[in-house]
């Protein structure tokens, strides 16, 4: 594993970044963010004086030395969070200390809350022979304890893509219909059936022709 993004940028706040050697609350010289002569090159003496951009660059190496250390001792699965927080612990107090840590050894055996209560006893530093607790270590392992026991974040899963309704075809005009043609007057049937009632209108007037104007009471001038 390597340390994200979110776990370098807490490593640089706790240990701030001084460009000219110091020396640290237990006395040892100290440039950069944290570097010291013990974790590799470059050596740190007094009045040692490096670049911003040296300081990102030294942080980088000391870093993967750490994450080598942490990846090869823990033997239980870590998530991103545990990592991060165990790299700052052991950025600050070396792998072989960590190695010999009840810390590593409860992590190892199953026991994470054991493990990460065991983050608050490294608060302290040797001093005249003595071990003295700070209070700055004492806010940084409370803030590593937290950081261990934070759940991961799960990515938000990405919304389905909405389903495209397909586009809608224009009305159909209905297909053009066959007007009824009209029919001739004088051909085709109706012309016949006239032709029939006039011919039957016409016999009948002849029949009536030849009767007495008596018969009919009609009024038969001279």
């Amino acid at each position: 594993m390597k340390t994200s993004t979110a776990g370098r940028a807490a490593i640089s706040a706790r240990e701030g970044c001084i460009l000219t050697a110091y020396k640290d609350s237990a006395g040892v010289l100290t440039i950069g963010v944290g570097h010291t002569t013990a974790a590799g090159p470059p050596a740190v003496t007094a009045g040692l004086k490096i670049t911003a951009a040296q300081a990102d660059e030294i942080l980088s190496r000391d870093l993967a030395a750490v994450e080598a250390d942490v990846n090869r001792l823990v033997t239980v699965p870590l998530n991103q969070n545990e990592f991060d927080a165990l790299v700052s612990l052991v950025f600050n107090i070396g792998g072989t200390a960590f190695r010999k840590s009840t810390l590593r050894a409860k992590l190892n055996a199953g026991d994470r809350a054991g493990a990460a209560n065991a983050f608050l006893s490294w608060n302290k530093i040797t001093k005249g022979g003595k071990k003295v607790a700070l209070e700055g270590l004492t806010n940084r392992r409370k803030a590593e304890r937290a950081q261990f026991l934070a759940p991961t974040t799960a990515a938000k899963p990405a919304d389905a893509p909405k389903p495209v309704a397909a586009p809608q075809s224009p009305p159909r005009e209905p297909a053009p219909q066959a007007s009824p043609s009209p029919l001739p007057v004088n051909g085709g049937a109706v012309g016949i059936l006239l032709g029939g009632i006039a011919a039957i209108l016409a016999g009948a007037w002849a029949s009536l022709a030849g009767l007495p104007c008596e018969y009919l009471n009609l009024f038969c001038g001279g």
